[in-house]
């Protein structure tokens, strides 16, 4: 059986207990308070009370006495606050208690305190996020659901999608996800809160887009991320000629809802034209372009041309075919001094039209890197660019791969990773995010991004090709071959022809170790690679790593006499093997890269 003083001074922890947990408030500013009058005294202990509240003794669980207030000094609870002295309206009952249990006060007091600390913490965090506004710093625009499912219109559903994101992104103080990061959902279900996890994100917007005739309709939401509660939503009902009105009401509206939110505000959404046919036209272009095939880049590229026809200022539709031109000579279907030279020109009538075009500057930066191999301006450029749109993720990507052409790992790291963190689903930049990682030796965490973004495409080449580089800096040969066999088949040779090429690799490298390994590689490279021949610089360092030196600077200097871009590889650490020589060192000056 308890004692009789533990029991009272359970009645009276209960009973504050309650009164913190019901409403902490009643700790600041009690509503009762107690009669100067009346007082309650301990027959035993003689301890005075002026809580009414109370029945037993705290000390020994004695049945308190009621009567007039003695010249004494009241004992206390709590310390009073204002004119209201800390009380509680709830009587304690409970069976008599028989006296003579003597029981330390140190216990209540530290139960008292500990609730009193927690249910002011409590409070204040509660005051204090229901009054900040619950501030939105982060946002993915998810691409608008075409609701009739009309093929004719699926480019109107992406492209407003993706011109809403790079309205947002103007505004800097909020980070938006890239298009590519959004996309990777296209078609699928995902909640407010599965994409707040995925995508680190606090608001989502939603879409959906129906074409009834000439009239676009357009239902919109702002949606919490973390609680899945509307924010805001509205319909839209316009024609189609008035897609470029439609789409800045919605961007000044999301803004205008936005903006009361972010801890800076933010500048209202660019216009680039006002010609709608030239907006549709753009539209479309970005449409293929986003597609990424030989076929739809050239398709983009057409229709660049034409927005550019029905309206020669409008420096966005220059300024992605800018990129678009850089994209083509990485497919194999045209030359680098071809397809520059249009991008150069591209992106400096962008620039010329509107200098504060983040797309013209990230395309011209390419061109001054790829080249004309003139680096300092190559990344004032890049600087820029990133300065006029700081959620620009493609930017981050590509100055994060000038920096590792410079050798400069740490800087292109903390690059790269901030653009993974603006577009999280992009293959190429996890990928890529990878070989940063390897780059400062941090091979483990590269295996593990590299599992990350199989996990997001088991048939994305190049997280092959990055696997197979990452396992053979580690040693670890076997597995590195059979990285090199899955890129084999996935850039279109035959899984037989596949299986025995590797086979023959990995004999090797049992019986000659690495050198060995990179030999057969190197060979297999330039006699049996499908479709694309790998960089020169590539093929150079295996047979570089193969002890083959001399082969190795001719392939390099055959490389500079074509001026081939791939030759800024050569500060990457496959090149190790090189760094010793003193034609390496020459080669770095006559390309203009540091040693």
């Amino acid at each position: 059986m308890l004692s009789l003083a533990t029991r009272a001074e359970e009645q009276a922890t209960a009973h504050i207990a309650r009164q913190c947990l019901s409403s902490p408030t009643r700790l600041i500013a009690a509503d009762v308070t107690i009669s100067p009058t009346r007082m309650k005294r301990c027959p035993n202990c003689r301890r005075d009370y002026f809580d009414d509240s109370l029945t037993f003794c705290l000390d020994d669980g004695t049945r308190l006495l009621e009567g007039p207030a003695a010249d004494v000094t009241p004992t206390e609870i709590m310390p009073s606050h204002d004119a209201a002295t800390l009380a509680f309206k709830e009587p304690v009952t409970t069976a008599e208690i028989q006296p003579g249990v003597k029981k330390s006060r140190a216990l209540l007091a530290i139960t008292i305190a500990v609730i009193l600390v927690v249910g002011l913490g409590w409070m204040g965090y509660t005051y204090y996020d229901n009054n900040r506004g619950h501030q939105i710093g982060s946002i993915a625009v998810m691409p608008f659901e075409n609701i009739g499912g009309n093929p004719d219109i699926e480019y109107l559903s992406d492209g407003i999608t993706e011109s809403l994101i790079n309205s947002l992104s103007q505004m800097p103080t909020l980070a938006v996800k890239a298009r590519s990061s959004v996309f990777a959902y296209k078609g699928k279900i995902a909640t407010p809160q599965q994409l707040a996890k995925e995508l680190s994100v606090e608001a989502v917007l939603n879409g959906r887009v129906v074409q009834r005739g000439d009239q676009v309709v357009l239902n919109v939401e702002l949606v919490d991320a973390a609680t899945g509660n509307q924010i805001w939503g509205d319909q839209y009902s316009r024609k189609v000629t008035d897609l470029i009105q439609l789409q800045n009401e919605i961007a000044r509206d999301v803004s205008g809802k936005l903006r009361s939110k972010l801890g800076g505000g933010g500048q209202m959404p660019k216009n680039y034209t006002e010609n709608t046919e030239a907006y549709q036209l753009y539209l479309r272009g970005r449409y293929h372009w986003n597609k990424r095939t030989p076929a739809d880049l050239k398709k983009s590229i057409e229709y660049f041309q034409q927005a550019i026809d029905k309206d020669p200022t409008y420096a966005l539709a220059y300024g992605a075919m800018a990129e678009g031109y850089i994209l083509i000579p990485g497919f194999g279907i045209g030359t680098q001094d071809e397809y520059y030279a249009k991008a150069r020109a591209a992106a400096m009538k962008a620039i010329e039209i509107d200098d504060s075009l983040a797309e013209a500057h990230n395309a011209i930066a390419a061109v001054l890197k790829g080249h004309d191999w003139k680096f300092p301006e190559a990344e004032a450029e890049w600087r820029k660019a990133i300065e006029i749109n700081p959620n620009y993720a493609s930017a981050h990507q590509w100055y994060g791969e000038f920096l590792s052409s410079m050798g400069r790992d740490r800087e292109a790291l903390a690059e790269m990773r901030r653009a993974q963190e603006l577009d999280p689903l992009s293959l190429i930049i996890n990928g890529m995010l990878a070989m940063a990682l390897s780059n400062c030796g941090m091979h483990e965490e590269a295996l593990e991004q590299l599992r990350k973004t199989s996990e997001m495409d088991p048939n994305f080449p190049r997280t092959h090709l990055y696997y197979a580089e990452v396992f053979q800096r580690m040693g670890r040969l076997d597995e590195a071959a059979d990285e090199l066999a899955k890129l084999f088949v996935l850039a279109g040779g035959s899984p037989e022809e596949s299986a025995h090429l590797v086979a023959g690799i990995k004999n090797s490298a049992r019986t000659g170790g690495e050198k060995a390994y990179s030999r057969a590689k190197a060979e297999m490279m330039e006699s049996h690679t499908p479709k694309v021949r790998p960089p020169a610089a590539v093929i150079a360092a295996n047979w570089a790593r193969a002890g083959e030196l001399d082969k190795a600077f001719g392939i390099l200097e055959r490389a500079f006499r074509e001026h081939d871009d791939s030759l800024l590889m050569l500060k990457a650490p496959m090149m190790d093997p090189l760094k010793g020589d003193p034609r390496y060192k020459d080669l770095l000056r006559r390309i203009g890269l540091p040693e």
